[in-house]
């Protein structure tokens, strides 16, 4: 029987992925989902999805906030835009969204089944049934806004959706994976991500069998009305069929990432193999002065989403330390590392299509040695390699939401008299 894989709690926030961020999101995006598709298929792809832990540093490598709920909503809507074009050669395709977006699924569904031949219909009504379950099933406080359908040429599927509870400033994300159900109503999820709440309806636990039944008795000797009033005598859990620990991913409240939100060993890990390999392995397709050596620290942790296990995720903000934040947290997005990090990774996918696999090869390679290294490496502390970005920001042209670095570093310098 399907179960979920793990919980996660993300502050809810407002605000938008400015369109500069929002293009290289779906470049990056894209390309990092053809580099897992090369190395492990499109299935593993679809699982990498479904994995809250995975998902969220998937988000925060591309340069959206490491912590908050809009990583789901922004990485949706980079896939669905990313993949748009690359439909025909991986056969992965992106359906729904947020608001109006997510209510239009059954008839892109119903599309993509006219243009691939795969059964549309079967799609829609597993599309409308893990929407019914999260809303009505699970009665949890949390209000569904987005869903997402990804959908493979032979109907695999993943579906992400998340829901907010306004009042909590909160949202949980649910995560369910075609290759995991065996029963729609019964545990169905791979993950549902989302602060513990107390006590909640939860019909879809195997507990809960008999409070199914006795419902679709009740609606049918009854009717509704009687249901209210006998609910309560049939809701009783069972003491003997206790529920496995699950993986929680925590994402706390504050905007800044901490030392306390990074493994540093598997920083200085990171930092050790792209000093070592770097300079040997990528001479001729680093060329942009002054970024190179900074490029490939990026091109390690993005290594990491495309060939890490689920273990090396458990400390998504990590991952934000590639490319920075839209919010300057943990320092503003570098541009020229980002756009090279694109160039880097693009060109080594055009050479695998033509047989030439050295390039991905050395990223997977450059991974590993990370992983090696960083049972031994010293360096910086989290706080000094920080400064060092911040302090590097504007010769590498970071952005934020606030406008180009070099333009916000000049509007705190004091005034000369």
């Amino acid at each position: 029987m399907a179960r979920r894989s793990g919980s996660a709690d993300l502050p809810l926030h407002s605000g938008r992925v400015p369109a500069w961020l929002a293009q290289r999101m779906a470049t990056l995006g894209a390309v990092i989902a053809q580099t897992i598709v090369h190395h492990y298929g499109r299935d593993e792809f679809l699982r990498r999805l479904s994995h809250p832990f995975w998902f969220q540093s998937f988000g925060a490598v591309m340069g959206m906030d490491w912590h908050s709920s809009g990583i789901t909503t922004s990485v949706i809507g980079a896939m669905k835009r990313g993949l748009a074009p690359l439909g025909n050669e991986l056969g992965i395709h992106v359906c729904g969204g947020r608001g109006k977006h997510s209510r239009k699924t059954p008839e892109e569904l119903s599309a993509l089944g006219d243009r691939i031949g795969v059964d549309a219909a079967a799609l829609t009504r597993a599309s409308r049934l893990v929407a019914k379950v999260d809303s009505a099933a699970i009665q949890d406080g949390f209000d569904l806004y987005l869903h997402g359908f990804f959908v493979t040429d032979d109907g695999k599927w993943t579906v992400v959706q998340q829901g907010m509870n306004g009042e909590a400033r909160q949202a949980r994300r649910y995560h369910w994976h075609s290759g995991d159900i065996l029963d729609f109503v019964e545990e169905p999820h791979s993950a549902i991500d989302g602060e513990p709440q107390g006590s909640i309806v939860n019909l879809t636990d195997k507990r809960a069998a008999t409070s199914r039944t006795a419902q679709l008795d009740l609606l049918g000797d009854l009717g509704p009305d009687r249901i209210a009033n006998e609910y309560a005598a049939v809701i009783e859990p069972s003491s003997t069929s206790a529920q496995p620990m699950l993986p929680h991913l925590v994402m706390p409240a504050h905007h800044d990432v901490r030392s306390s939100d990074v493994f540093v060993r598997r920083l200085h890990g990171t930092l050790a193999a792209a000093a070592e390999r770097g300079p040997t392995d990528f001479p001729e397709l680093l060329l942009t002065p002054g970024v190179g050596a900074r490029t490939v620290r990026s091109l390690a942790m993005v290594a990491e989403v495309i060939h890490g296990t689920p273990y090396r995720f458990d400390d998504p903000a990590r991952f934000s330390l590639a490319h920075g934040g839209k919010d300057r947290h943990p320092y503003p997005v570098p541009i020229k590392v980002y756009d090279e990090t694109i160039r880097v990774l693009k060109s080594a996918v055009a050479n695998a299509r033509l047989g030439r696999d050295e390039t991905l090869e050395t990223l997977k390679q450059l991974d590993a040695q990370a992983r090696t290294l960083e049972r031994t490496a010293s360096g910086p502390s989290f706080e000094a390699f920080v400064a060092g970005e911040r302090a590097a920001a504007p010769d590498l042209e970071a952005r934020s939401v606030f406008g180009w670095e070099s333009d916000v570093g000049a509007q705190k310098k004091p005034r000369r008299a």
